[in-house]
């Protein structure tokens, strides 16, 4: 049952069902106003709120002129942010007119639980970012019935799940109906003449509509209904399907979309990890059945594709058998109009270490995108030479795969408290555009704010942490069965004057959650030293299926449970957005100590950073990139090839303990006059100065559009399908001529080299004779590759010269190519030589994964080795 508004307060509809209230505080204290105990009972979400008014309440607002005077200052404010122009509209001509985004989950709010960890509220953020930059997105997931597991802890510690049922309809979500009022619906082909069918429900991210698909419509058969059930919920045939609908079908809701409301077709299609890969099959399709030969239509779809890797190990890429793939693509599945042999060959390890009867979902997404990134510039490293094999023949630094940083969304994850004072500093207007839109390189206002300001605004977040705490601690000890009598205790958990320390994420084993129980002696006298005490806020879930997870879960838990510490240290189970915007702001260190460099990126770190709690870390993801002793530690790692997984451990669990006891606690402790702790008052500034504008998800939103949307676009439009064929036709030749392509000679001339040595700054001038077989010089690049020579005598920091072919081709059909090159560096200098396609239409070089180097029997000259 929906609730009847009066008419003067509808408008708290529109507001309520426009996901913007979730980072927009002016609103949720509107909502508040509406009943204060009402908005506590239903946890901060306006429909619940909005389903359980009474009638009277209603009635008495609708005649309340100062709320109707708010509620119409709101509605308009909304209005005005969804219609007028921001960032994206003030860019120069070109962009693209819309992009969808695809994710297996997406972290937008508490009241809609569509998400696990950091990928989905990695995804929400990503949404929330665009809608206040303008950028003209569509976001594409599923919507699970179930969600994501809901934590709690038996007596003895061990994580049980639970998972309730989620009603679209009490969700801030509507079904996308066709102009008869009917519900939209796609299907998909399954083997044996089967179907699975799916709704469309819309949610109002801002600006952003995001689609989410569901399987649980009355006409599919009982296991295509439960397609949708849980996210991350089972493996095989049932993961393979999620996979299919959500990119197969989820561009089939996008035209859907497009066709019923009139928003521009996407022009650049984002696939946010492998799950949604098939999505570029399901593109392909369309191309086809326009016309278009199979290998054009990969060269149109590949242009303007985007793929973002966010794993750092191939443990954590979903693959499955070929033959279950071949199945489900083959005459009586999905796209029968497409060669099964064409999509497998897509998503098979065909390369070397690879295991070639797997189909690997990130080898697609990768073959199916011109541009790529991983999410971080460590992680970059880590992705191309974990994907090396796709392009063979390339050194791992020239395998096209960015990176672009990850980043948070401030308004969600900044407390009002913060907010509140920044906006009394530099203006309510100026202080949004700091947060949303970003671009300025520091914050330098925050060195205006007193010191008393700063610390007292710490010891507030402080305080309200406690509290919260000390509730849901209460209310997870009830769920283990304990009664009042024995939880007196907890009135004395935490204390809001002493250092406190936050760890909350997944848990999975690289995350190393109990790392800190390594030595529990020198642990238990950190957190109950008389002058310098520490207390710690852990919370985390285990995957369901991941009993070794689970076991470690276990193992805090019970060394929370001991009475000499557990005023000390707290375990909170069920961790999610609502517990997560307490605990950032409410820390004053936050602790990150994964197995490097396994941690794609992490954002937890820049959510607190954001709310001035300093980061200890392990150098991996973003705090590898962006460290400086100025605003935080570094936990040194024990990563020598000889140190085993124990040791390691132990290495690193007594430097964590060395830099809490030595350098954390005795700055946060060390007190000025006034009873101020001025050496971390001047670090939590710098932590907001410098690290604030970095971190934002403006900013990466902003590199995504300005690095990989826009040319991904430019190049959509360019492969109009008369250059899409022309391309695909000129790859079969050359690969077909590649093999008689070769390096014959290299002739090296410099009067200043003598016996292997040279000056600086001379020139070598380059005669490489070169055989091309059946391609012309427009169709290769000639290029000298030179730079400093490491140890094992390989280049390092290379750089590439292009060589100009001279005169027509000798009579044994052989070219001459040449160029100078000059020793630009001292020190052990070398370069080689190798011949590269050339096409205007390639995104870069290794586009195709093919390069011709010198053989052995070329000669000295082709690699020469100045010391």
């Amino acid at each position: 049952m929906r609730p009847v508004l009066p008419e003067s307060l509808r408008p708290l509809s529109e507001l309520a069902r426009n996901l913007r209230w979730s980072w927009h505080p002016e609103t949720r204290e509107l909502f508040q106003a509406v009943d204060p105990e009402g908005w506590r009972a239903a946890a901060g979400d306006p429909l619940r709120l909005l389903g359980a008014v009474p009638a009277a309440r209603l009635d008495a607002l609708a005649e309340d002129r100062r709320f109707l005077r708010r509620l119409a200052a709101a509605s308009d404010d909304l209005h005005d942010y969804l219609t007028g122009r921001r960032w994206y509209q003030e860019q120069p001509a070109g962009l693209p007119a819309a992009v969808a985004y695809f994710s297996p989950e997406f972290g937008i709010t508490a009241a809609l639980p569509q998400y696990s960890g950091g990928l989905g509220i990695l995804a929400g953020d990503h949404l929330k970012s665009a809608s206040d930059l303008g950028v003209p997105l569509i976001g594409v997931g599923l919507l699970y019935r179930h969600g994501y597991f809901r934590q709690s802890l038996s007596r003895e510690g061990w994580q049980q799940e639970h998972y309730p049922l989620l009603d679209p309809n009490e969700l801030p979500l509507s079904l996308l109906r066709e102009p008869d009022g009917t519900p939209s619906r796609i299907a998909l082909a399954l083997p044996g003449g089967r179907s699975l069918r799916a709704y469309v429900w819309q949610a109002r991210v801002g600006r952003v509509p995001l689609l989410l698909l569901d399987s649980d419509v009355e006409e599919n058969a009982p296991g295509e209904r439960e397609v949708t059930d849980r996210l991350y919920g089972g493996g095989g045939e049932h993961r393979l399907l999620q996979e299919m609908l959500l990119g197969i079908g989820g561009v089939r809701a996008v035209r859907t979309y497009c066709r019923l409301t009139g928003h521009p077709e996407p022009e650049v299609f984002h696939t946010n990890e492998g799950h949604a890969g098939f999505l570029g099959l399901e593109r392909i399709r369309e191309h086809v059945e326009q016309g278009m030969e199979f290998d054009a239509a990969l060269e149109s779809v590949r242009a303007g594709a985007v793929f973002t890797t966010h794993t750092p190990v191939p443990a954590g890429i979903d693959r499955f058998e070929r033959d279950l793939v071949a199945r489900h693509f083959g005459p009586t599945g999905e796209l029968p109009g497409i060669d099964v042999e064409r999509v497998l060959e897509l998503g098979l390890e065909t390369y070397p270490g690879g295991e070639p009867n797997l189909f690997n979902m990130a080898a697609m997404g990768l073959r199916l995108a011109q541009r790529a990134n991983g999410v971080s510039t460590l992680h970059g490293q880590v992705s191309r030479q974990m994907f090396a094999g796709l392009w063979p023949g390339f050194d791992a630094e020239e395998v096209p795969i960015t990176s672009v940083t990850n980043g948070v969304h401030a308004p969600t994850w900044v407390a009002p408290e913060v907010l509140r004072l920044g906006a009394r500093q530099i203006g309510a207007g100026r202080a949004e555009d700091a947060l949303t839109v970003g671009g300025s390189q520091r914050w330098d206002a925050v060195a205006d704010i007193s010191d008393a300001a700063v610390w007292e605004l710490r010891r507030t977040l402080r305080e309200q942490l406690v509290e919260e705490v000390r509730a849901r601690l209460r209310a997870s000890w009830r769920e283990r069965g304990a009664g009042s009598a024995e939880l007196g205790w907890i009135d004395g958990v935490l204390d809001p004057d002493v250092l406190t320390i936050g760890f909350a994420r997944r848990v999975p084993s690289y995350k190393r959650l109990t790392l800190m129980l390594r030595d529990r002696d020198r642990l238990t006298r950190l957190l109950l030293h008389p002058e310098r005490p520490v207390q710690i806020v852990v919370a985390g879930k285990a995957h369901p299926a991941d009993d070794s997870g689970k076991r470690l879960v276990q193992e805090l838990v019970r060394f929370t449970d001991d009475p000499r510490v557990r005023h000390r240290v707290v375990f909170l189970p069920d961790y999610g957005m609502a517990m997560a915007q307490k605990l950032y702001p409410g820390c004053d260190v936050w602790l990150n100590n994964p197995l490097r460099p396994l941690e794609a990126c992490g954002t937890s770190g820049m959510k607190a950073a954001l709310n001035g709690c300093l980061n200890l870390s392990v150098l991996d993801g973003w705090w590898d990139e962006w460290f400086e002793p100025d605003f935080g530690w570094a936990i040194p790692t024990a990563d020598g090839t000889s140190t085993d997984e124990n040791r390691r451990d132990d290495l690193e669990a007594a430097a964590l303990y060395d830099l809490l006891e030595e350098r954390v606690a005795p700055r946060f402790y060390d007190r000025a006059a006034g009873g101020l702790p001025g050496r971390w008052i001047e670090m939590v500034r710098r932590t907001l100065a410098t690290l604030g504008p970095k971190v934002l998800a403006g900013r990466m939103v902003r590199e995504y559009v300005e690095r990989l949307y826009g040319p991904a676009a430019e190049a959509q439009r360019a492969l109009n399908p008369e250059a899409a064929r022309e391309l695909a036709a000129w790859k079969r030749r050359v690969r077909d001529a590649w093999p008689g392509v070769a390096v014959d000679h290299v002739e090296a001339v410099s009067d200043t080299t003598l016996n292997g040595t040279a000056e600086l700054g001379s020139t070598v001038s380059l005669r490489v004779s070169v055989s091309l077989g059946t391609l012309d010089p427009a169709d290769v690049e000639v290029q000298a590759v030179a730079g400093r020579v490491d140890p094992t005598d390989r280049l390092s920091r290379t750089t590439t010269f292009p060589l100009k072919p001279t005169g027509a081709p000798a009579l044994d059909g052989r070219r001459l190519y040449e160029g100078p090159l000059t020793l630009d560096r001292a020190g052990p200098f070398g370069y080689t030589v190798r011949i590269l396609p050339a096409h205007r239409l390639l995104a870069g070089c290794a586009e195709m994964g093919l390069v011709t180097l010198p053989s052995e029997a070329t000669g000295e000259g082709a690699g020469v080795l100045l010391r």
